[in-house]
């Protein structure tokens, strides 16, 4: 992934925004870009440091002869200079890269939700909503899906440590919110459902943690053939009055 540092005032004056929907942006306000830029930018976007140009262009126009590949390719980056006064990609006789400015919204989610254990109690500036997101879920390239798999896994920690931090907080809407989208992006993570019984918990209602429990418990049982871990177990048993050997 291209690395970024979270945005601040000022930072940045192109950036890339890879969920839901491909757009790029300058100072905040979206650009019109054609179609071959799109992938190209979002290609450099899913890349860690430089690429080079003969395996740019073979993987944007698999389907075309090298030559005409590597034409397309140079087609792209003219208009993006042209059109965008300079661009966000950094060229060299070695390869090409986005700028070290240019913000790309998966990392900076990563970087924010990697301090959220240890952050304060104000506003982390991660919308839950926007978690729910895929990255350009309507692209069918083949070299998206280690970046789609990646941020899988960054979105549903994200959202396990935003439940746990609005919980810490008591504010168990959010944190119910926060957890239940877990819970929907993955429906047989079991921290999701145990982050959502916590809440519960929390807000005094041992029977909607019940409930959430044996959701999970069925879903587990029916998908894999497998109960819910001891840990789980081992909230679960004290409501229901039973030994943990007897929970299910």
């Amino acid at each position: 992934m291209k690395a970024t540092a979270p945005p601040r005032p000022g930072a940045g004056e192109f950036s890339v925004h890879l969920l839901g929907c491909f757009e790029l942006r300058r100072e905040q306000v979206p650009l019109p870009v054609s179609p071959a830029a799109q992938r190209l930018l979002a290609y450099l976007a899913t890349r860690t440091g430089m690429v080079t140009r003969p395996a740019t262009a073979a993987t944007l126009w698999p389907d075309f002869p090298d030559r005409r590949a590597a034409a397309n390719l140079r087609s792209t980056l003219w208009r993006l200079r042209q059109e965008r006064a300079g661009g966000p990609v950094h060229c060299t006789p070695y390869g090409i890269e986005l700028h070290p400015d240019v913000l790309v919204d998966v990392e900076v989610i990563r970087v924010r939700s990697a301090e959220l254990p240890t952050a304060g109690d104000d506003d982390c500036g991660l919308d839950p909503s926007v978690l729910s997101q895929d990255v350009l879920p309507d692209w069918p390239d083949e070299w998206l899906l280690p970046t789609r798999e990646w941020f899988r896994q960054v979105r549903l920690h994200a959202l396990d440590a935003l439940c746990a931090r609005h919980r810490r907080c008591g504010r168990f809407d959010a944190a119910l919110d926060a957890g239940m989208r877990a819970v929907a992006c993955e429906p047989l993570r079991e921290s999701a459902h145990r982050a959502v019984a916590l809440v519960h918990l929390d807000e005094g209602n041992p029977a909607e943690a019940l409930r959430q429990y044996e959701v999970y418990r069925r879903l587990l049982h029916a998908e894999l053939g497998l109960p819910p871990s001891q840990r789980f177990r081992c909230l679960i048993a004290p409501l229901l009055g039973r030994p943990l050997d007897v929970v299910t």
